[in-house]
């Protein structure tokens, strides 16, 4: 992060400066360190393994091609984050996904109730990914963008085009979603 006049080290800083030389064999090696990640974010977003490997791909051209604009503000992997968040949603986009607020008749539990929902999310991280992905599209993108990604509800009420408090309703809907599914689909 920026302060005063410092601006934010990347530990990779060297291959980055490499990249900024079109270093095919740099691009590579960032590549190699990050492609994992980024994929794993788009799946999240898209549900689809094929366009997630697509949009991985697209996103790394992209910011290679546009790596002078790496201001380096934030570390290489928030800014290439941010690259493959915005292409996956522009992919639902195009799928004409609209976020549409989900509402299933039942009110939002109260805190004390959603925190005992955290002791239940304690399962196997498989089954909870499992379920993460038979959610509905807004449910899984605001629930990953969230918990996965570590975005606030102010950030993706911006990137969405909704309120911050309509994230946070639909965050509380998708957890509760979330253990239902668990308790169904997993009883124990």
């Amino acid at each position: 992060m920026k302060t005063g006049d410092a601006v934010y080290r990347d530990i990779h800083q060297e291959l980055i400066e490499s990249c900024r030389k079109k270093d095919i064999k740099a691009q590579f090696q960032v590549y190699r360190l990050y492609y994992k990640n980024m994929y794993n974010i788009s799946l999240r977003i898209v549900n689809d393994s094929g366009e997630a490997e697509d949009i991985m791909q697209e996103s790394f051209l992209s910011a290679f091609e546009r790596i002078d604009t790496f201001s380096g503000e934030v570390s290489f992997g928030a800014w290439l984050k941010r690259i493959v968040i915005n292409r996956s949603l522009d992919f639902l986009k195009k799928k004409k996904f609209e976020f549409t607020v989900i509402d299933e008749g039942s009110e939002i539990a109260d805190e004390a109730a959603t925190d005992r929902d955290d002791e239940d999310l304690n399962m196997k991280i498989a089954r909870i990914h499992e379920c993460i992905r038979l959610l509905a599209d807004g449910y899984r993108i605001i629930l990953s963008l969230y918990l996965l990604e570590g975005y606030d509800h102010e950030e993706i009420g911006d990137i969405l085009g909704i309120s911050a408090s309509t994230s946070r309703s639909q965050y509380a809907r998708a957890r509760q979603k979330l253990c239902a599914m668990l308790k169904d689909k997993f009883p124990e």
